[in-house]
């Protein structure tokens, strides 16, 4: 029986990262605090949406501790995703998406916070089926990490053994890494290249939960004078209480069905006015840029 060799492990996963290194960079968010971003292609880098704001004059330290301004292409909070730019930076190399990703694959996360670069392992603790955030991005697959992660490493990169992006890594609830599958950046970053920003669905009312006796849903609190929901017909007032078929509890699950791909669809609602049940059609919208 063979023995399970450490030190070649340690250098393996060593290799590892310092290959992946000058594809690494790490931005200046906050005095005192950065976060890590990673080379997507054409020049072009990935961190976490959250973090990033628009007015920001961003600075971002390339491997060997370059520093370049970098311009905000585009940011996707459906998604969790922003595309930046560094000025007059020849690019790295690009990671190859990972092929097989199941619970229980080692994880090596690879970051840089400053001129240092950061390194965790750790396991791939769930891989599950496609979801929607909160915002109501379509996520490729339920990515979870069982990993020791500091601040620093929202916007790292999670590779698999061979080295291949298994996506990029951000918090959710209570501080749990999450990654945002490569197939899911591929397609949002190609988007926020091309148009800076991604369409998201539209409806055009303001909603508030309600929660009395047997009725749950949204109720029409406010309307957009152009928007979907006014031209569909919706009224103020208006408790909604299905979307194509699929109970609303609030405000927050009509949002999850507000994704990217809503945009353009004709949906089926259940509403109750004054305690009479309808149904109306609404055609989803893109919601305006602000």
């Amino acid at each position: 029986m063979s023995k399970f060799n450490l030190p070649d492990f340690s250098r393996a996963v060593t290799d590892l990262a310092q290959s992946a290194a000058p594809a690494l960079a790490s931005l200046d968010v906050h005095p005192r605090h950065s976060v890590s971003a990673f080379h997507w292609r054409d020049g072009l880098y990935i961190t976490a949406e959250e973090v990033v704001d628009s007015g920001d004059d961003l600075q971002i330290v390339l491997h060997e501790g370059v520093t370049a301004k970098a311009e905000l292409v585009g940011r996707d909070p459906s998604t969790g995703i922003a595309l930046v730019r560094p000025e007059g930076v020849k690019a790295p190399d690009v990671f190859t998406p990972a092929k097989d990703v199941r619970a229980g694959s080692l994880a090596v996360i690879v970051g840089q916070g400053g001129t240092s670069p950061l390194v965790a392992f750790g396991t791939v603790n769930e891989a599950g089926p496609s979801w929607r955030s909160m915002r109501g991005g379509l996520i490729d697959r339920r990515i979870g990490l069982a990993a020791p992660l500091d601040g620093r490493f929202e916007g790292a990169a999670a590779l698999d053994g061979a080295g291949a992006l298994i996506g990029l890594v951000l918090f959710g609830p209570r501080r749990r890494p999450l990654v945002i599958p490569a197939g899911t950046i591929e397609r949002t970053a190609t988007a926020l290249k091309d148009k800076g920003h991604v369409a998201r669905g539209y409806l055009g009312a303001g909603l508030h939960p309600v929660r009395h006796a047997s009725v749950r849903g949204a109720m029409v609190m406010s309307l957009d004078d152009d928007g979907p929901a006014r031209a569909a017909g919706l009224h103020l007032g208006d408790i909604i209480t299905a979307w194509d078929g699929e109970a609303i509890d609030g405000p927050r699950d009509l949002l999850r069905q507000l994704g990217p791909d809503s945009v353009g669809s004709t949906v089926p609602l259940a509403i109750l006015r004054g305690g009479e049940k309808r149904e109306i059609s609404v055609t989803v919208g893109s919601r305006p840029m602000n």
